[in-house]
C-alpha cells in the first residue's frame, strides 16, 4: 500500500519533472545531507532556451527588488500543515458546498494547490494597499533578519541607536515597497496555478501600489493576459488628509483601481463577447450618468434616439421615456417583461426615476433594447467601491461594496463555477455570491480565506465582542443568509447560505511520520501511532482529502460496517477507516463498495497478517481501489 505524504504540493519537483520532459540534459542529481535528489543544471538550461553563445550575464529588462529570489523560494516550498473542520462555527456543514478558511493565506492557498490546481473560475481579492499606515501581520519568512537589515541599510545614528522600526511599513522603512511585494508576490504566483485556463483574478488597489502591481501581474500572468484595469468610484478623503498635512495637496484622489488578469486567452469576459444569440434574449438598464461627478458639473437630462444609439439634449424625449415607461409599469408589467412589450409595440424609449429622481441634482436609468452587441466600458464610477451605510449591522470599517463585487461576478460567462477570495475581510464576497444566486438561480460558491488577525482592544468590533475579523466575517455570512432568505421566501428555499469553516494548523501526523531515520532508535517504540493525541478522526479525514485532491465541500456521511465506523466521501469516492483492530471480514466489506480510493491508519489493523492481506483483499473485490496508509 502507498504512503501518503501529509504535506502540501511540492512545486520545485513538480516543475523539475515539466523541465525534464522537455530537456532531460538539463536535469541533474545533487546530494542534500544524505538525501540524492533531482535538481536542474541552469547553465545548460539557459543555453537550451537561447539561440546564441551563453556566457556571461546580461543586462535585460526586469522587475526585482530585495529578496525577490526568497519570495519565489517561500512560493515554492511544502509545508506540513493541515485545515481542520470546525462544525460548531460551520452552518449546514453536511449539505453546504461553501468554505470559510481561516489562516494565513500563503500557507492556505499552498495547501488548496493539490485539490483545486487548474479548477478555479474566478478569484478576487482586495489585499493590503500599502498606503504607508500599513502594520503587515503576514510573518512570511522570506527576508533577512532585522538587525541584519538595518545594519546593512545603515539604519543607525551615530551613536548606534536605531532610526527607525521595520515592523510598521511606513514610508520611513527602507523596505517600504520591497515588504509589500515580498507579501503579495508568492501569493498571486500560488493564485494564478489555482485559476483555470479560462479563468480570471480582480485585483483592487489604490495608485500607492498599482504600477507595482501591474509589473508583478505582467510577470505572473504574462503581459497578453492583462484585460483591462477598471475605474471604480471611492469616497473623497477630507482636506485633513497625509497630502494636506504636509503640505503637498494639490487634489483629491476619488478612484481606485481593478487589475484585470486572465490564466489564457481562453477566457472573455462576458460583457465583451455578448453575441446577438445571448444579447437578443434580454434588454438591459444603464445608468444613464454617473453620480461620481459633483451636482453643479451635471446638466439637463438628455433624451434617448434608438435609431442612432445616441442620447440627444432633449429634456422633451428624455419625458416621453419617462412616460412609456410608467405606462408599461402601470397598464402592462403585470401581462408582459418589458422585452416583450418592446417586441409588441416597437416603442423602445424607456427611462425609469431612481431615488434620487431626475434633472440636474439627480440620476437616472434608461433601458437598452435588445441588440447584436453589449459592451460595458471599463469606467464603473457609476459604482462606489466602498460600502454606504451597513446593509448587515456589523462593526467594520470601509467594507467592499456588495454590488461592486456583483457586477464583477457578472462577467463570467456562466453562474455556475467557484470564487476564491483570499483577503476576504468582512466577507462581501461571500454575500455577493448568496446574493447573485438567489437573484438569478445561480450556483456559485465561494471560498473565503482570511487570516484571524485580532481586533484593536478600543475598536467596536472588540467592543460588541469579536476577538478577530474572521469572527466578524462568519457573522456576516450567517446574517446576509438569513436576510436574503426571509426577502425572498419562495425563491430561495434551495439557497445555499451554508459553509464549513476549516482552520489552519500543524499536521495531524507526528514528527516520525515524516522524519522516521532522524528519531532514534530506541524512541521509535515509544510511537504506538503516528497521529497526535489531540486530533480527531475528522481532522485527519480532511488531510488526507488535501493529500489525495477530494474537494473540501464534498459531501461526507458516516457509516457502520461490521459495528466499525467509516467515514464515505463524494459517494464512494474515497472511503476512510481510522478504527481499532480491522479485520478481513471488515476490509471485504469496505472493498465492496469499490471506492476510487480507501485509506486506513497504519496502527488500524488487528494484526500483521490483516495488513499483509489488505491489497489481496482489494485486488479481488475492487482491484482499481488505489489503497493508502497514514
Amino acid at each position: 500500500m502507498d504512503k501518503l505524504k501529509m504535506m502540501s504540493m511540492d512545486k520545485v519537483s513538480e516543475k523539475i519533472e515539466k523541465i525534464k520532459a522537455l530537456f532531460p540534459n538539463c536535469v541533474t542529481e545533487v546530494k542534500r545531507g544524505e538525501e540524492v535528489e533531482y535538481a536542474i543544471d541552469f547553465d545548460v538550461l539557459k543555453q537550451e532556451l537561447s539561440k546564441d553563445l551563453v556566457d556571461e550575464r546580461e543586462e535585460r529588462y526586469q522587475m526585482t527588488w530585495p529578496d525577490k529570489k526568497k519570495s519565489v523560494v517561500l512560493a515554492n516550498s511544502p509545508i506540513n500543515k493541515t485545515l481542520r473542520p470546525c462544525r460548531e462555527e460551520s452552518v449546514d456543514f453536511d449539505n453546504t458546498e461553501n468554505l470559510y478558511i481561516e489562516g494565513d493565506n500563503l500557507e492556505v492557498l499552498k495547501l488548496l494547490q493539490e485539490t483545486y490546481l487548474g479548477k478555479i473560475k474566478m478569484i478576487y481579492i482586495d489585499p493590503p494597499y500599502n498606503t504607508g499606515n500599513d502594520s503587515f501581520v503576514y510573518n512570511d519568512a522570506y527576508s533577512m533578519s532585522e538587525e541584519e537589515f538595518l545594519s546593512a541599510g545603515g539604519y543607525y545614528d551615530e551613536d548606534g541607536n536605531r532610526v527607525i522600526d521595520v515592523k510598521e511599513n511606513n514610508e520611513s522603512n527602507g523596505r517600504f515597497h520591497t515588504d509589500w511585494l515580498n507579501m503579495i508576490y508568492p501569493r498571486l504566483r500560488l493564485a494564478r496555478d489555482l485559476l483555470s485556463d479560462d479563468g480570471v483574478i480582480f485585483i483592487s488597489i489604490d495608485d500607492n501600489e498599482q504600477a507595482n502591481l501591474k509589473k508583478v501581474c505582467d510577470e505572473i500572468f504574462g503581459e497578453d493576459n492583462f484585460r483591462n484595469t477598471i475605474l471604480v468610484r471611492r469616497r473623497i478623503k477630507s482636506l485633513n488628509s497625509q497630502f494636506a498635512d504636509n503640505g503637498l495637496y494639490s487634489m483629491n484622489v476619488g478612484f481606485e483601481f481593478v487589475l484585470v488578469y486572465s490564466k489564457s486567452s481562453s477566457f472573455l469576459m462576458k460583457a465583451l463577447r455578448m453575441k446577438k444569440e445571448l444579447a437578443s434574449k434580454q434588454g438591459r438598464w444603464d445608468v444613464f450618468w454617473s453620480n461620481a461627478d459633483r451636482p453643479t458639473m451635471r446638466y439637463d437630462i438628455l433624451g434617448f434616439t434608438p435609431t442612432s444609439g445616441q442620447w440627444r439634449n432633449s429634456k422633451e424625449k428624455a419625458e416621453i421615456a419617462i412616460a412609456n415607461y410608467e405606462k408599461y409599469l402601470q397598464e402592462f408589467s403585470a401581462k408582459m417583461s418589458l422585452e416583450e412589450y418592446y417586441q409588441q409595440t416597437g416603442i423602445s424609449d424607456f427611462i425609469r426615476r431612481t431615488p434620487n429622481g431626475i434633472g440636474k441634482n439627480g440620476g437616472v436609468q434608461h433601458w437598452v433594447p435588445p441588440s447584436d452587441t453589449a459592451l460595458r466600458t471599463s469606467n464603473w464610477t457609476d459604482i462606489e467601491v466602498s460600502q454606504i451605510g451597513k446593509e448587515i449591522d456589523l462593526p467594520f470599517n470601509n467594507p467592499k461594496s456588495k454590488a461592486f463585487v456583483m457586477e464583477l461576478i457578472k462577467l463570467a460567462e456562466n453562474n455556475d463555477f467557484t470564487i476564491v477570495d483570499f483577503f476576504s475581510g468582512s466577507a462581501t464576497t461571500a454575500h455577493a455570491v448568496m446574493q447573485l444566486n438567489a437573484e438569478d438561480g445561480g450556483n456559485r460558491k465561494f471560498i473565503m480565506v482570511q487570516l484571524p488577525e485580532a481586533c484593536d482592544e478600543k475598536s467596536e468590533a472588540y467592543k460588541a465582542g469579536y476577538k478577530n475579523i474572521c469572527e466578524i466575517g462568519k457573522e456576516r455570512i450567517r446574517c446576509a443568509g438569513k436576510k436574503i432568505k426571509e426577502e425572498s421566501p419562495l425563491t430561495t428555499q434551495n439557497l445555499d447560505t451554508g459553509f464549513r469553516v476549516l482552520k489552519l494548523d500543524s499536521s495531524n501526523m507526528l514528527d516520525v511520520y515524516y522524519n522516521p531515520d532522524k528519531i532514534e532508535q530506541t524512541s521509535i517504540f515509544d510511537y504506538k501511532d503516528n497521529i497526535k493525541a489531540d486530533r480527531s478522526a475528522e481532522d485527519l479525514l480532511f488531510q488526507i482529502m488535501l493529500d489525495m485532491g477530494v474537494t473540501l465541500s464534498a459531501k461526507i456521511e458516516k457509516k457502520e460496517i461490521n459495528g466499525t465506523k467509516v467515514f464515505t466521501v463524494d459517494g464512494d469516492f474515497l472511503v476512510a477507516c481510522f478504527a481499532d483492530n480491522l479485520t478481513d471480514d471488515t476490509l471485504t466489506e469496505i472493498a465492496k463498495l469499490k471506492p476510487r480510493y480507501a485509506a486506513f491508519r497504519d496502527s488500524s489493523f488487528a494484526n500483521d497478517s490483516v495488513a499483509k492481506n489488505c491489497e489481496q483483499i482489494f485486488a479481488t473485490y475492487s482491484p482499481n481501489t488505489k489503497c493508502t496508509v497514514v
